[in-house]
């Protein structure tokens, strides 16, 4: 038993692995607004595509 609590406390369990905060960077951000535009930019075609199809 003694033994296990040696390796939690030696591994770091029961810690908080993310002490510092997590914000958004420019990257995230224009990573984001490039995948929304290519989304919005394509669901009309897609639409007029299926409305064609069906």
């Amino acid at each position: 038993m003694n033994s296990q609590n040696e390796m939690a406390s030696h591994y770091g369990a029961g810690q908080q692995s993310f002490t510092t905060e997590q914000n958004f960077t420019t990257g995230d951000i224009l990573w984001a607004v490039g995948i929304w535009s290519v989304i919005l930019t394509l669901s009309p075609v897609i639409v007029f595509y299926m409305l064609m199809v069906a």
